[in-house]
């Protein structure tokens, strides 16, 4: 049997197969359309800024250690692309969270062969709007100050070397934070009761946002990474028994 780190990254492969299927290639247009916007605007913006970026986070160094700059540019290269693309993934879920929603849906409909949903209809997909929106609202509320608190890490001289590894592993929770939550406010799970449920099958939810942040960081890859993720976590929500969660809610 899989170890439940290699069962998450399982539900992403899946997820990919479900979202390229005719059934549900519909519902992919709409938040795959938002991915390309918004990593093109994510390309031009680094082009323009990134080195001054990483200029302004790489600590002044006297003459006689110049020689760490060669150690620690790399370092601070990677720090600001995890920085810079976390920042445009949760946006990007913010402006396609309705769509996301609605996809996590059909695909739970799919793999439980089951409708307890309503029937198609925009207004359907419109009124989900102010519901999905306060939701990523809410992981903006969880993401923020945690975020926030990792940038001023990375601001101070030798601390900065820990934010790395900490904005990546940070980085990984939050993308099964992100994406299970679709299908687990599809089924009116309340926010600390969902992440109670992750912490529990937390080195699951490790895996799967692992390998969800390396399918994002992969170009052209990462357009359809957004929807194989949401598809994906709707996999993990009901294999891991999602239903539990509720009935303890």
């Amino acid at each position: 049997m899989s170890t439940p780190v290699l069962s998450g990254p399982q539900y992403l492969r899946e997820g990919l197969k479900l979202v390229l299927s005719p059934g549900l290639r519909l519902f992919v247009l709409l938040p795959l359309t938002v991915n390309v916007l918004l990593f093109a605007a994510l390309i031009g913006l680094a082009v323009r800024s990134f080195g001054g970026w990483v200029d302004q986070l790489i600590p002044t160094l006297p003459d006689w250690l110049g020689f760490l700059n060669y150690i620690l540019w790399p370092l601070f290269v990677v720090l600001v692309l995890l920085m810079v693309f976390f920042t445009f993934t949760m946006l990007a879920n913010i402006i396609a969270a309705p769509f996301n929603g609605f996809l996590a849906e059909k695909v739970e409909v799919v793999v439980r062969g089951e409708d307890n949903f309503p029937p198609f209809s925009w207004a359907e997909l419109f009124a989900m709007v102010p519901r999905t929106i306060g939701r990523e609202l809410r992981k903006l509320l969880y993401f923020a100050p945690r975020a926030l608190a990792l940038f001023v890490l990375s601001l101070i001289p030798g601390l900065n070397l820990i934010a790395t590894p900490l904005w990546l592993l940070f980085g990984v929770w939050m993308m099964a934070v992100q994406y299970i939550d679709y299908p687990a406010d599809n089924n009116k799970l309340g926010w600390n009761e969902m992440l109670a449920w992750l912490r529990e099958r937390r080195w699951a939810c490790l895996g799967f946002g692992g390998i969800t942040y390396l399918a994002l960081l992969v170009p052209l890859l990462n357009l359809l990474a957004m929807p194989a993720a949401v598809a994906g976590a709707t996999l993990f929500w009901v294999r891991e028994g999602g239903e539990q969660a509720l009935s303890r809610a």
